[in-house]
């Protein structure tokens, strides 16, 4: 692998280590999550000023007023998702840098992941390509409107926050299915719940207090 994937100084695996030390700090235990984590070159998918803190735990820009959410966020998401069993399907909504889809996709089967600006969705995907994950499929849209085409998935994860689950993302989780979600008002109080569906209706129950920017509808080109 070449220095520019493997980092080097503040970008190195040395770097990497230390911040996977912090999250099991943290209480994640998933040991494949850590690995991923450990193994994925997060300051690819920072705007190169940025690539020194790229392994700090913490969230930080991307332009276009988003972020690449703090490392913790990303690992208890990943571990909640994953939680109840392998999952083939997964549905993103909110691809932003790409990172979390990167995380995902040594985990599951496939990555269907949304974003609704598509400066944001072309840097994802260079990086992706850089990185030769294959098993990730990108699409320009709202991300409310989920991608009802690759409906069912197994699990879903939105990486922004609406004030309530979009019904159409609901209906595109599959029985026995999991969404894993952080829900509530920018700067307000928001909570990150999961929802498994089952065969009578949903089941919800919150993990913990979060803080994402909004979910927004439309689409920006």
């Amino acid at each position: 692998m070449n220095t520019t994937i493997s980092g080097i100084g503040m970008t190195s695996q040395r770097t990497r280590d230390r911040l996977v030390r912090q999250l099991e700090e943290a209480g994640i235990r998933n040991r494949r999550v850590l690995d991923v984590i450990r193994h994925t070159p997060r300051h690819l998918f920072v705007d190169e000023a940025m690539a020194s803190r790229a392994y700090e735990n913490t969230a930080l820009p991307i332009g276009y007023g988003q972020t690449i959410s703090q490392p913790y966020v990303v690992a208890r998401m990943t571990e909640a998702l994953l939680e109840g069993g392998p999952r083939r399907k997964v549905l993103e909504v909110g691809t932003g840098s790409g990172y979390q889809a990167a995380v995902l996709a040594p985990l599951v089967e496939r990555v269907y992941s949304v974003e609704r600006i598509q400066g944001l969705q072309r840097r994802a995907r260079e990086v992706l390509s850089t990185l030769r994950i294959r098993n990730v499929s990108l699409k320009h849209s709202d991300g409310g409107w989920g991608w009802p085409e690759q409906a069912p998935f197994d699990a879903i994860m939105l990486t922004a926050a609406p004030r309530e689950i979009p019904e159409a993302l609901l209906q595109q989780l599959g029985e026995g299915g999991v969404l894993v979600a952080p829900v509530g008002d920018e700067g307000g109080s928001q909570k990150l719940i999961r929802i498994t569906r089952t065969a009578n209706g949903f089941e919800q129950e919150v993990l913990e207090s979060v803080s994402f920017v909004p979910m927004l509808p439309g689409t920006i080109t």
